[in-house]
């Protein structure tokens, strides 16, 4: 009887086939993950906010960045991060390609929503009297346009 090349394999078989492939991906996502460790630990947390690396294939290191003057900075730390790198046990590494990919900051920024976001609305604080007395002295001496703006700006201090 000839094979039903449509009948449902067992799953088993399924995962064998995959089981080779899965631990290549899992073990090249290990090394990502360490390498992006060290680069975390080079770089200023500020700065190691803005890149990832991305792929590590031939003695070469890939670290995206999200913006142009991003990676022109980490350009800039280029052979210091390559003998950090080395120094961490990567002897392999040859060189370290640095891209601006303004999309990777989508992926950064899921990566970093575990992180306690800093609260970016800006607190109302109220105008002292003095501030707005200033800004009345001020506005005496300047031209007529800058006055009328200075002299608004004052009213919210002498409310």
């Amino acid at each position: 009887m000839a094979k039903d090349k449509y009948a449902p394999k067992p799953l088993n078989d399924i995962m064998a086939g995959l089981s080779g492939r899965l631990s290549n991906y899992a073990g090249k996502s290990q090394a990502l993950d360490k390498q992006q460790t060290l680069l975390t630990e080079f770089l200023s947390p500020n700065l190691a906010d803005k890149c990832r690396v991305s792929n590590y294939r031939d003695g070469t290191l890939m670290i995206e960045a999200v913006s142009a003057p991003i990676a022109l900075r980490l350009n800039y730390l280029k052979m210091d991060m390559l003998s950090h790198f080395r120094g961490a046990g990567m002897a392999e590494l040859g060189q370290i390609k640095i891209t601006a990919n303004p999309q990777s900051s989508q992926r950064l920024s899921q990566n970093n929503a575990t992180k306690p976001a800093n609260n970016t609305t800006a607190k109302k604080l109220p105008m002292s009297e003095q501030t707005a007395d200033y800004l009345s002295a001020i506005a005496q001496n300047a031209p007529p346009s800058l006055r009328e703006k200075l002299e608004r700006l004052a009213k919210h201090g002498k409310k």
